[in-house]
């Protein structure tokens, strides 16, 4: 028979070594979403003369729209929604909601495009004649069954509809085309209407 002070420091050690795998657990997912997020942002900065991020933009009604990264570029201001959504992904342009099937499990999703089209007019009422378009960014660990609808890309897909930027020509501003002026007048005006965001943007 085991003395009880042995039995309780056997319990006492096996529950500390499930608290150490917990914690390490923990970490390992922080870390990664950390790395994640770097990366993310790093890829973004190619190709933008300007950017900002986790901000709120004024809905025309005395509220605030949450913004996940709001981008200058070259061809005007672009609005990004990034979802990391894993599995096998169900969605249409007519379609109120999105199915997600994973690890056996079927799951939906409210349809984000309305919410991106409703970001889209509140940039533009503050920005004028600057285009204004917006993408849905879904991570790679999920995919689409029946093709991406409007608006949708992957991560991977999203460098291939954007334009690099010199990051040296940006600073210093030399060599720029006369319509960037124009952008970055307006992209000025934008800024001013912007607030921090209490919400996390996804990390891919």
């Amino acid at each position: 028979m085991i003395p009880s002070s042995l039995a309780l420091r056997g319990l006492g050690a096996a529950a500390g070594t499930g608290l150490g795998a917990l914690a390490v657990a923990a970490f390992v997912r922080r870390y990664r979403r950390r790395a994640r997020r770097r990366v993310l942002l790093e890829r973004l900065g190619r190709f933008a003369l300007e950017a900002v991020h986790r901000v709120q933009v004024p809905d025309g009604m005395g509220g605030f729209f949450h913004v996940d990264h709001l981008l200058l570029t070259p061809r005007g201001v672009l609005i990004l929604d990034t979802r990391r959504v894993p599995g096998l992904i169900f969605g249409g342009d007519q379609m109120s909601e999105w199915t997600v099937l994973a690890r056996g499990q079927r799951d939906t999703f409210e349809n984000p495009q309305p919410a991106l089209y409703d970001r889209i007019a509140a940039v533009k009422a503050l920005v004028g004649e600057v285009p204004v378009e917006g993408l849905i960014v879904f991570s790679n660990v999920g995919r689409f069954a029946k093709g991406k609808p409007k608006g949708v890309v992957m991560l991977d897909e999203l460098e291939a509809g954007l334009v690099p930027v010199d990051p040296a020509a940006s600073a210093s501003r030399a060599d720029e085309p006369a319509g960037i002026a124009t952008l970055r007048s307006a992209w000025a005006k934008l800024v001013t209407h912007l607030r921090a965001s209490p919400h996390e943007f996804t990390n891919l």
